[in-house]
Parts: C-alpha cells; sequence; structure tokens
C-alpha cells in the first residue's frame, strides 16, 4: 500500500502489461535583470514583496512592455533545440484565479508560440539515444509563491493561513511542451530522466538561466498515461506538477505507471488530474481535477503588440549560438580518446567540466580522468559530497600531476599530497615542502640507504651474484622503507645493481 492507500502494481508487471505515454513540460526562468513584461528586478532571494511594480502587482491601469533580451533568451532556447522560429506570434491571456496571479490571469502564449515542431536527442546512461519531439516553446511571465503556514504537510489543505510573495510574479518564463513520448517501455523514468537533464544542460550552455532546479529555475510538469498496447488510442493522462529534481521526475513517473496499472486492473477509471510529488515518500496524491485548455478562456492581449522577430536577426542569434553540450562531449571525447564508456562515466559522475579544466591546466586526458574518476570520486563518496563540491580544484589536481610527471614525487607521495590539500594545508606545492615528501635524488643519500639494506641481507646479495635477480626487490623496499617512500625506484634499483657488481 502507497501513503495514499492505493494499492501499487509491481513496476516490471505494469510495464509488461500496458504501454506508457508521457508528456513533459518543462518551464525555465530566464536569467534577464528584469521581468517579463515591466521593470522590477527579477534576482532572487530578496525581502518578500520588495520586488514589485503597479504591472507585477496587476494594478489597474498599468501596462506591459515587453522585456527584448527575454525575446532573445526565448529564440535562443527555440533554436537549440531545432525549432522552428515564427514571424509572427502574439501574447495571450490565461485566465484562471489564484492569490499568486494578481491580475487574475496570465500573460502567456497559446496558439501562435515563438517556437514550434522541434526535437532534441538525450542519452541514457548506456548510451542508447532517445529523440523527443517538442510540440512548442512558448515565453510567459511566472506566478507568484505562496506559503502555507500551518499544518502538516506545508500544502493549503490543513494550513491555518496563506503568505503570498509576488516577487515572482512577471518573472520571465519559457515553457517547453513536448509531443506524446512514445515508445520508451520500461525505460519510460529514464527517458523522462535524461530528457529533463538534457534540457538543463543546454539552458545553462546557452547562458539563458542559471537552471538551478533547487531554486525551482527549472520545473518539470509530468504526463504519464497507460494504453494496454502501442497501437491503442492514448490513455487518459495525469500531470505531476512542478517536479523539481532529476530523480524526482524519474520516480514520479514509476509511481504513476505503477499506480494507474492497479487503477486499471480494478476495472476502474484514471481520473485526468493535477498532482502533487512527495519527495520523502517518492509517491504522489490527487490536486485538483485537471482543466483542459478551453477552461481558461484563452483570448489575445490586447496591451502588448503581436511580436515579429525578423529573419535577419533570428540568424544572427544562431550565429552566437555556443557549442551545445551533445557537441561539446562528442569533441571532447575525440580529443581525449576515451572510450564509450568511460566517456558515459565521466559525464554521469558530473566530472565533464572539471577533467577539463584539469586538462587545460596541463595535465593529460588520462591523468585527468585517473584522479577524478578515481581518488577524488572515492573521496566524495566516503565524505558524501558531491564531486563538484570536493574541496580541490582542477588547477590543484593538474598541478599535483606536474610534481609527478617531474619526477618530484611518485604516484604513492601524490595520494599523501593530495589528502594534504583536502585537508586545506594549501597548493600540492606547499604541501611537497610542508610535509617534506619530495622525492630523495640525491645518490649520496641513495647509497647510504643501499649499503645498509646491503649489510643486512647478504644472502639476496649472494643469490643476485649468482644470477638470480628475483629477491632484488627486497632490498628495494628495505631502502624505500628507509627513506619512507620518497626514493625513486627505478634509481635505486640502478644503484642496487651497481653496489652488487662492484
Amino acid at each position: 500500500m502507497s501513503v495514499q492507500g492505493t494499492a501499487l502494481v509491481d513496476y516490471a508487471d505494469a510495464v509488461k502489461r500496458y504501454d506508457p505515454v508521457l508528456g513533459i513540460e518543462v518551464h525555465v526562468e530566464l536569467g534577464t535583470r528584469t521581468k517579463m513584461f515591466d521593470a522590477a528586478e527579477a534576482s532572487f532571494g530578496a525581502e518578500p514583496n520588495s520586488q514589485t511594480t503597479p504591472v507585477s502587482l496587476g494594478l489597474p491601469g498599468a501596462l506591459p512592455v515587453v522585456n527584448g533580451k527575454a525575446v532573445e533568451y526565448a529564440i535562443r532556447i527555440g533554436l537549440a533545440l531545432n525549432c522552428e522560429i515564427a514571424e509572427y506570434c502574439r501574447f495571450a491571456r490565461k485566465n484562471y484565479f489564484y492569490p499568486d496571479v494578481p491580475k487574475n490571469f496570465q500573460t502567456s502564449q497559446y496558439d501562435e508560440p515563438i517556437a514550434y515542431d522541434g526535437w532534441v536527442d538525450v542519452e541514457l546512461e548506456d548510451g542508447t539515444v532517445f529523440r523527443v519531439e517538442i510540440e512548442r516553446a512558448h515565453m510567459e511571465e511566472d506566478a507568484g509563491k505562496n506559503t502555507h503556514v500551518g499544518g502538516a504537510t506545508g500544502r493549503i489543505h490543513g494550513a491555518e493561513y496563506s503568505l503570498v510573495d509576488y516577487n515572482r510574479a512577471g518573472i520571465p518564463l519559457v515553457e517547453i511542451v513536448t509531443r506524446p513520448i512514445e515508445g520508451a517501455g520500461e525505460r519510460a523514468p529514464e527517458v523522462a530522466r535524461a530528457y529533463v537533464q538534457t534540457l538543463r544542460d543546454i539552458f545553462r550552455a546557452l547562458d539563458v538561466s542559471e537552471a538551478r532546479m533547487e531554486r525551482g529555475n527549472v520545473r518539470a510538469d509530468v504526463n504519464v498515461s497507460l494504453r494496454p498496447t502501442p497501437e491503442s488510442p492514448l490513455g487518459t493522462r495525469t500531470e505531476t506538477k512542478n517536479v523539481n529534481s532529476f530523480r524526482s521526475v524519474e520516480r514520479a513517473v514509476r509511481y504513476e505507471i505503477s499506480r494507474q496499472a492497479a487503477v486499471l486492473d480494478a476495472g476502474a477509471t484514471v481520473v485526468q488530474e493535477t498532482r502533487h510529488f512527495h519527495e520523502d515518500t517518492g509517491s504522489t496524491s490527487s490536486g485538483r481535477v485537471k482543466s483542459d485548455a478551453e477552461d481558461y478562456r484563452y483570448f489575445p492581449e490586447p496591451d502588448l503588440v503581436p511580436l515579429t522577430p525578423s529573419r535577419e536577426w533570428v540568424e544572427e542569434i544562431r550565429a552566437s549560438l555556443p557549442e551545445l553540450p551533445a557537441a561539446r562531449r562528442r569533441r571532447l571525447q575525440g580529443e581525449w580518446g576515451y572510450a564509450d564508456a568511460e566517456m558515459r562515466d565521466v559525464v554521469n559522475a558530473g566530472a565533464l567540466d572539471l577533467i577539463e579544466a584539469t586538462v587545460a591546466g596541463g595535465a593529460s586526458p588520462a591523468a585527468a580522468r585517473k584522479w577524478w574518476m578515481g581518488e577524488l570520486a572515492r573521496y566524495a563518496k566516503q565524505t558524501e559530497t558531491a564531486l563538484t563540491e570536493v574541496a580541490i580544484t582542477p588547477a590543484q589536481i593538474a598541478q599535483l600531476q606536474s610534481l609527478v610527471d617531474s619526477g618530484r614525487i611518485n604516484d604513492k607521495l601524490a595520494r599523501q599530497v593530495l589528502e594534504g590539500v583536502l585537508a586545506g594545508e594549501g597548493d600540492p606545492e606547499q604541501v611537497v615542502t610542508a610535509r617534506g615528501l619530495e622525492i630523495v635524488s640525491d645518490d649520496g643519500a641513495l647509497l647510504a640507504a643501499v649499503d645498509e639494506a646491503l649489510a643486512a641481507q647478504p644472502d639476496v646479495v649472494e643469490k643476485v651474484r649468482a644470477g638470480n635477480q628475483g629477491p632484488v626487490g627486497a632490498i628495494i623496499g628495505a631502502v624505500m622503507k628507509a627513506t619512507k617512500g620518497q626514493a625513486d625506484a627505478k634509481r635505486v634499483r640502478e644503484l642496487v645493481l651497481e653496489r652488487i657488481g662492484s
């Protein structure tokens, strides 16, 4: 039983007997300085209701003006998603009555979006590429933020009262709507997660948003429906609202598939409704009956003129687009010589930027991968820290590898240096100096240690003189121990053989 009291069908059984179909609506807050239709600041974290104007508060007589930078960002997103860019489009009023919508309507785009008919390829963890068709990407403004005080859930049900912060009201958004995502089968949750992550990476590459999901910069509404076979008509969908992490997107899809399968198995009908996702349990609960487009009574916004982006401007924007994440990964893999599995591991670990910066600092791609995917990945796991949050920089790793390449330290000593850097003792050079970890390269000091080891093991010396070089390792080990691992093992071997031979 789930926390809502709904029996669930085992996921594997559900996807054997039903064909899941997804639809995902992703909202991204654009990183403009001001709001979509007025000059109020659009920054994050200010005192509640301190970033408002008569326009964002919906006061009578206040007239909107379109933010040109937001239009440019919307076109950038549309082009990156292989969309057609409209030569003519306009805004509409989407009418509904919530306290966080001060005008009692949201200024959005309905039948004439700025971008349409696109697609994006998403790569799953095993390298499978799945194409998601984009129906539209349209501009709109965000609503304010409701805070429900009292009660156990933080939602309106059971709350004592609610507070509204209108700082977010009017923040520019682009909403990206997929066509039905069919054919994913049992991998539907994974496809949903990979799709949202792909969009997040594109937003960051385009520099149109901070795209921080924990701040709500990127939010996904996840639609799920089931049908008996891929040839059957689409089933009734539910829409799980405002899911704001990749893991939660995957869990929400998985839960809805199991829940809807149970409803259908019981001979009941899936209700078309919005649902809330519960992070603590990975479950969803009923919100409200889902409205269709006609319920919002869309009509053209009379206070805003239509937009007519010139083809010259669109092509200028296209020419200015940066290298997109998928193309960048392919280029770097070719430059670094990584196998497909190695590159997937790097991407999945979130180490791509770290390795690129380390290579830029002078380390070889193999060495950079060795440190980030080896020692540092283990350290991050042990300390339950994200790899990107580990207290060491790519420049420091490049410096550490430079010390190894120059022969000043060996791999064993390098691990000790790494420990020092992670402990906050400074850069690798400073740790080497402070701990006295540099390799002993003075032949005089090495010979003294070699002679002492030879004198302590005369039987080994006789075996080597008799032609058996296997026991040489015992002498080398004794020298390395005497020098606390700071001798060059290759040079020690040369000196040992020279001494025994003479």
